[in-house]
């Protein structure tokens, strides 16, 4: 049986002065750290008052959920395992190390003193205490290195190069300063550790016991092997036990004013995440009391909400949002990690942690204080984002940019900056329900060319209510996909009808570029429409639209099952009601719609239905939840992009172009199929490349008779200029795999 003298002296070799000494400094290190952690509260105080909490089981839920994934490290895995992993060595090793503390703090402060009886650190318990911080010891020094290597080799995400401002506008330094920092400080607790274990087992002669804690066993060895006796073994013990104190008290104090804060910010962000961020935004009337002055939006630093400044502190620079981004990719002035620190910076100087931006870029001063929304942030920068949701979708930590981004931009809309061409797209939008200047009446002038007319859902009852949308309505290249769509519902024998005339813009890119009033007016115009037909379901060919109706006019009265047609093709495929006379046999490229597949997390039905088709899909490298954005998102489409470097669009047609054999590239969204209609042209690959819709596929393996007699022969040069679907050059290889993102 394992007995008392299993143990080590937690005060070995310090005398009664030195114990007090590092009481003082202990109770020191905590009341900075405290002070610390208070300022940060204090910040969110200041914040808007913000609803985050829920219906108490939906939160309870998002808890224990976000509680597994931080212990998981998924979210930190997720696209990246080499991250993950190491991340995930560093977590745990740090956790298990300061656990060890604190047992070490309970036996030595609270049982000895107090309840000497139940004394535990002895025996059995000490074997397995030493083996496990050993161990987990030794994986956090392990997750450090490889950690460090990678910062060293500073890959695309971790580049702190801003996007747009000029490089000596603002001093990025000292958060690289701060990383290195950080990573350094835990390097030399863990070491500094090891060199005291192992220097304490040759200063005591090899316990037998000590083989328990192996790394500072076989220091000890080597300590031994260089010549090191027991005596001088004591002297490095007794220097390295004060060294190693006076690092972690240190670390202590540094905790809240340094990177090491997001070990405690980010698992409450993630609880505190909404699983609608991005996808419902806030009314107006939500967000908090209204200021002074009456100004909307989030336009100065007292108008963020709680939630949004401890997503500033949670953020570890990362930079997964910089990689993710289509207008970083495409060269436009934004980068939702340049954002996020650049508000956290000016929020920090509001209790006085670091300078503010604004020292730096004196030309943001307004009244005494800076302004954010076309100030700190400028107004390109905001009108940049195309709301395809990749930064939410791609954060580790829980980060809402979204629905801070339409903060900004709805008091950009509020002072009136407002690009004219978008400013236009309001006013048609206003007077017409459309963005395209036509009168509503022209809505359905779509049908007149059908076989069989549509039911008007306002006079008949309908089992399914088609919600159009605008460029399925308008726009001329996506008419014909929209009544191939048409033709082929009423194939399927299919109870559907429209609200013809009745019909307005959903909103959702309205809302996203700003103007919530205007939202708020087509939302309440659409409930009132729709509450006048009769139907059970809701479908609609454009995911914007989807989005809008599922998530976001609940808030209006509105509360339907909405469903894309991507699914009701699948189910009727599935069913037998739609049957394919003949597989296309075809190799094509499938792109998710962001809407599609990150908004509404519609992947599967689409490919569901390439297969039941007999299309053989070829994969994009970034597909499904990780799509790339076709750039016409949150109101880009009514936006001026001739300044980009590249578009999103044309980007991604030259990652469909590298693979191998495809024909054509398929897309389930009205605007992807105007965006890359346009993008094939541009590029080049018109010949090689033929941008469908998949209901146009569908329509092909139905039989169905074009009504359109130059769409069907238009896919001839294209599979001619593929090739043999079996044949990859190197070049196409090389372009696949040095894609961005």
């Amino acid at each position: 049986m394992l007995g008392r003298d299993v143990t080590r002296e937690i005060f070995e070799g310090i005398s009664s002065s030195g114990e007090v000494l590092f009481y003082v400094l202990s109770a020191l290190a905590s009341i900075v750290f405290l002070v610390g952690v208070g300022v940060r509260l204090r910040k969110y105080v200041r914040g808007r008052r913000q609803d985050v909490i829920g219906a108490p089981l939906d939160f309870l839920g998002r808890v224990v959920r976000s509680t597994v994934d931080t212990a998981a490290n998924r979210t930190v895995a997720k696209r990246d395992p080499y991250a993950g992993v190491f991340h995930a060595a560093i977590m745990w090793g740090f956790i298990v190390l300061f656990i060890g503390t604190a047992i070490l703090t309970i036996e030595a402060d609270i049982v000895r003193p107090f309840l000497p009886q139940f004394s535990f650190y002895w025996g059995a318990f000490y074997l397995v205490y030493s083996l496990v911080l050993d161990v987990l010891g030794l994986a956090m020094l392990v997750g450090l290195a490889a950690m460090a290597v990678r910062r060293a080799r500073k890959p695309r995400q971790l580049d702190y190069a801003r996007v747009d401002i000029a490089p000596a506008t603002t001093d990025r330094g000292g958060f690289q300063t701060g990383d290195w920092i950080f990573l350094g400080w835990l390097a030399l607790l863990g070491v500094s550790g090891f060199i005291l274990e192992g220097s304490r087992i040759l200063a005591n002669d090899y316990p037998w016991f000590e083989v328990f804690s192996p790394v500072g066993w076989v220091l000890a060895v080597v300590f031994e092997a260089f010549g090191m006796t027991a005596a001088s073994a004591e002297g490095l013990r007794y220097a390295t036990w004060w060294g190693h104190a006076l690092v972690a008290l240190a670390f202590v104090a540094y905790f809240p004013f340094s990177k090491a804060i997001h070990a405690l910010a980010d698992p409450v962000n993630l609880a505190l995440r909404s699983p609608l961020a991005g996808r419902r935004l806030p009314v107006l009337a939500a967000s908090g009391a209204a200021p002074a002055d009456g100004h909307l939006g989030i336009r100065d630093l007292d108008d963020l909400p709680w939630k949004a400044l401890l997503d500033l502190d949670a953020c570890t620079k990362c930079g997964r949002c910089h990689a993710a981004c289509p207008a970083v990719a495409s060269g436009a002035p934004l980068s939702p990690r340049d954002l996020i620190l650049d508000l956290r910076q000016e929020a920090d100087a509001a209790w006085s942690i670091a300078a503010p931006l604004s020292e730096v870029r004196s030309d943001l001063e307004y009244g005494g204080g800076t302004r954010l929304a076309g100030g700190l942030i400028s107004a390109d920068t905001l009108w940049s984002c195309t709301m395809c949701l990749a930064c939410v979708e791609a954060c580790p930590v829980g980060i809402e940019h979204v629905p801070t981004i339409v903060g900004m931009r709805r008091s950009l809309v509020d002072q009136g900056i407002v690009a004219p061409s978008l400013q236009t797209a309001f006013t048609s939008l206003a007077k017409q329900g459309n963005s395209f200047g036509q009168s509503g009446r022209a809505r359905a002038k779509w049908t007149d060319d059908l076989p069989t007319p549509i039911v008007d859902a306002r006079k008949q009852d309908v089992d399914w209510l088609w919600f159009v949308g605008d460029f399925a309505s308008f726009d001329t290249r996506v008419q014909e996909a929209t009544r191939l769509v048409a033709r082929v519902f009423q194939a399927s024998g299919m109870d559907f009808g429209i609200l013809y005339e009745g019909e307005r813009n959903a909103g959702n890119d309205v809302r996203r570029a700003g103007e919530e009033g205007l939202f708020e007016l087509l939302a309440e115009h659409n409930v009132g429409q729709l509450s006048k037909a009769r139907f059970r379901r809701i479908v609609t060919t454009d995911p914007h639209t989807l989005n809008t109706l599922k998530f976001e006019y609940p808030d209006f009265g509105g509360k339907y099952e909405v469903w894309h047609y991507t699914q009701v093709l699948a189910a009727l495929l599935e069913s037998g009601d739609l049957m394919t006379r003949q597989p296309i046999g075809r190799r094509v490229t499938y792109h998710d719609p962001c809407y599609l597949a990150r908004y509404s997390k519609v992947t599967a039905a689409p490919r569901e239905v390439l297969a039941a088709i007999g299309a053989e899909l070829v994969e994009m490298p970034r597909n499904g939840a990780n799509t790339f954005c076709c750039g016409a998102g949150g109101g880009r489409i009514w936006q001026d992009d001739s300044a980009l470097v590249e578009r999103p669009s044309e980007q991604r047609i030259r990652e469909a172009a590298a693979l191998a054999g495809v024909t054509d590239f398929v897309t389930a969204c009205p605007k992807d199929l105007t965006m890359y209609s346009a993008a094939v042209k541009a590029t080049g690959y018109e010949a090689r490349l033929l941008v469908s819709d998949l209901v146009e596929l569908v329509a092909t393996a139905l039989d169905l008779p074009s009504l359109d007699p130059e769409i069907e022969p238009a896919i001839q040069p294209a599979i001619e200029a593929a090739g043999p679907v079996d044949e990859i050059t190197p070049g196409e290889l090389a372009a696949a795999e040095v894609l961005p993102g």
